[in-house]
């Protein structure tokens, strides 16, 4: 399952500087709770610190995610991307099925 993908299907060719936008499946409201998007800023830094990830802006939306991005070398973007994604998909994932979450029936349903 994969509940934050990238908008538009474009394939990252070269390691240079790219605007990604990353969306919620059916453009869900996950991000309007502040655990949500302390994965997302968690996530973003670790990137940053380990995986050679340069954030130039980001616009964290309730349904999306902007980023102005490129990579140090020897990290490529669109495997630190993928990982980045695959990371934060877990992370809110498991925020959704363990921690207070209202919505949880209906969003597990749409992201399922």
């Amino acid at each position: 399952m994969n509940s934050i993908k990238q908008g538009v299907k474009h394939t990252i060719k070269k390691n240079g500087s790219y605007y990604l936008t990353l969306t919620i499946v059916e453009w869900i409201d996950v991000f309007t709770r502040k655990n949500h998007k302390d994965a997302i800023i968690q996530s973003l830094r670790y990137c940053i610190e380990h995986k050679g990830l340069n954030v130039y802006a980001y616009c964290l939306m309730t349904n999306h995610l902007h980023l102005i991005v490129n990579c140090n070398e020897p990290f490529e973007l669109k495997n630190t991307i993928r990982d980045f994604k695959r990371h934060t998909v877990k992370q809110i994932l498991f925020q959704i099925q363990n921690e207070p979450e209202s919505r949880r029936e209906w969003m597990m349903e749409l992201f399922f």
